[in-house]
């Protein structure tokens, strides 16, 4: 019988959640550079808050042995002995969204390095279509000296997990598996099916299940668009959108999507990885491409019509104070990543307005050092000239904004999750 020793490279919001999974069956070494992080886990705090403390405590072990549990390392010695490599690193766009496989270049390169004959390396990280193939196993090869499909193997199941969701966790979302191999195919699809108690389904290969991945978030990415497109019209007509999307909804197969911001490390990234490689091969993507170009230009759509709200109420905009309610990427989640409300931030103050940026859920640290902006977890006690609710915690339901509004004040609520009437929303 085979002996599973796993090796989860990666530990941000898809390792961790996996490798807590897989430590409740086999032994599991979780590796990550950040040493920070590293020192956070063995305490059994989790800082991206989809592991709970006692949970994560239930599955780590301070030592390295053979014994079912999670031993957390930044020290890549501590994962020569496994025999099953799965990589759950980033990957982002750069500036001009263009794929940064940095962090996956690297962690192929750990990998390599301590690749062993019969190894077997499974990529969760979303890429193009033959990422997998193209980019990664000649870093591997090159770096373990060994050939593959001859000595070591590979397969791909992209993550689909869904941050700060505490219904659709890890193992209760159905896993689409592949290998190099037919016979590695199973195994890779058997060896998640362990654990994965929504079942698996074994792609033909690893290319296919690729695409599944990227198509998922472009699919949602376009519908999401279409809907930001029609908040756009529906608001020259002076009709409100979600009013609009309640009727039509009560058809059997409309699909329900809201207009919004969209960022993140899927939706908002996906389509650019699919669109890349498109044009590598000839062909330009009309859709994926426009919807892309909708959604991205939803920041300044929304100051814009905060901007022209103020001005309707004879506010004076240079000099007056703003409250953003919101900084993550989407609500009740910690994940301030890719996130668009930077883009409403950016333009407000290109106006000269003087902005208070408050959310319980954000790091302020990790804000500052990703956007150079201050903010704060605690409810400003004064008034503003504006608020904008750009992200719809739930916590901010229990919040009187009447309370943080001047007589003349513009609310604007850009997922329209206010029961109370507002003065704009998408």
């Amino acid at each position: 019988m085979e002996k599973f020793k796993i090796a989860i490279v990666g530990l941000g919001y898809v390792g961790l959640p996996l490798a807590r999974l897989f430590a409740t069956k086999y032994d599991v070494v979780g590796f990550d550079i950040n040493k920070k992080r590293i020192k956070e886990l063995i305490k059994g705090k989790d800082i991206t808050l989809e592991i709970e403390t006692d949970l994560l405590k239930s599955v780590l072990k301070s030592e390295l042995n053979n014994n079912i549990g999670l031993f957390c390392t930044n020290n890549a010695d501590h994962i020569k002995d496994c025999n099953y490599y799965i990589v759950t690193v980033p990957t982002p766009v750069d500036k001009n969204n263009r794929p940064n496989l940095s962090a996956l270049h690297k962690s192929s390169e750990t990998v390599g390095k301590v690749l062993k004959k019969n190894d077997i390396v499974i990529y969760e990280s979303t890429v193009y279509p033959g990422a997998t193939e193209e980019e990664c196993i000649p870093i591997l090869e090159k770096e373990s000296k060994l050939t593959y499909n001859q000595d070591f193997f590979a397969g791909y199941s992209p993550e689909r997990i869904n941050p700060g969701d505490k219904l659709h966790t890890v193992d209760k979302i159905l896993k689409v598996t592949s290998g190099s191999t037919p016979e590695i195919a199973l195994k890779v699809d058997n060896l998640y099916a362990s654990v994965i108690t929504a079942g698996t389904h074994l792609a033909p290969s690893i290319k296919v299940a690729e695409a599944a991945k990227v198509i998922e978030n472009s699919q949602r990415d376009i519908n999401i668009a279409f809907v930001n497109e029609l908040a756009k019209i529906f608001n020259l007509l002076n009709i409100d959108t979600h009013d609009v999307l309640e009727a039509a909804s009560t058809k059997w197969n409309f699909l329900h999507y809201k207009p919004g911001l969209v960022g993140g490390h899927c939706i908002g990234v996906d389509p650019y990885y699919l669109a890349q490689k498109a044009q590598e091969v000839g062909y330009h993507p009309e859709i994926i491409l426009a919807g892309r170009r909708v959604n991205d230009s939803m920041g300044k759509y929304i100051a814009m019509e905060v901007i022209k709200l103020m001005l309707q109420k004879n506010i004076k905009v240079k000099g007056s104070n703003i409250l953003i309610m919101g900084v993550t990427f989407k609500e009740d989640c910690p994940d301030v990543r890719n996130t668009k409300v930077v883009n409403v931030i950016n333009e407000m103050q290109g106006f000269g307005t003087k902005l208070t940026i408050y959310d319980p859920w954000a790091n302020p640290k990790e804000v500052k050092k990703e956007y150079n902006l201050k903010t704060t977890r605690s409810l400003p006690n004064k008034t503003f000239d504006a608020i904008i609710l750009s992200v719809a915690h739930s916590e901010f339901l229990k919040i009187d904004l009447k309370s943080l509004l001047n007589a003349n004040s513009v609310l604007y609520d850009v997922k329209g999750f206010l029961k109370q009437k507002v003065n704009g929303r998408l």
